[in-house]
């Protein structure tokens, strides 16, 4: 089974780009509590991102996600998730992922700097990195956690917002459920 170990947020909503907070996962069990508006939505919401690269809903393709640059006194603020698990086999990664966030004249521009997973080499223990330029992390993620991105996004890390899909109509539900359990490895076979 995957676990996971710690979570580095930086620049994230209501994190501060000036602080790094480490949220450290035990086992067998987190709970995460605050009172309203203390980050518990937004630490889902990195896990999710760190693990599938899917932004929250309605963060306007990233600009509501990373802390604004007005509230920061800047024109620019740097963000940073990085989420150290382990998987099944015990093998160490680490995921980071950045962004930037940049006022302009009359808007917000959101860009993603850069994706990396990093691993180490079990013969010699070096730490190897990934860059997204180099593969899609975001397939890489789920087959090192040993879950679907699917159940990622949909189960594991499901946004409040979302998480009501299962009372969704017949066609969304059936849909979801086809993801979740990869239907579409599967094909129709005739029995003469």
């Amino acid at each position: 089974m995957c676990t996971l170990d710690k979570m580095l947020i930086k620049g994230i909503r209501s994190f501060s780009p000036d602080n790094q907070n480490v949220i450290e996962f035990y086992k067998p069990l987190t709970l995460i509590v605050g009172q309203n508006g203390a980050g518990k939505t937004t630490i889902i919401e990195c896990l999710k991102q760190a693990c599938t690269g899917a932004l929250p809903p309605n963060t306007r393709s990233g600009q509501s996600f990373i802390h604004d640059p007005k509230v920061a006194g800047e024109t620019e603020v740097k963000a940073l998730i990085k989420l150290r698990f382990r998987t099944f086999r015990e093998e160490p990664i680490v995921v980071i992922r950045t962004f930037q966030l940049t006022q302009k004249k009359l808007a917000l521009q959101y860009k993603a700097l850069d994706n990396t997973l990093q691993t180490y080499n079990r013969e010699t223990g070096v730490k190897e990195a990934l860059a997204y330029r180099c593969a899609d992390i975001d397939r890489h993620i789920p087959v090192l956690m040993g879950v679907s991105q699917a159940v990622l996004e949909n189960v594991i890390f499901v946004h409040q917002e979302e998480s009501n899909w299962p009372l969704a109509d017949t066609q969304t539900l059936k849909k979801k459920f086809d993801e979740i359990f990869s239907v579409e490895k599967y094909t129709k076979v005739s029995i003469p």
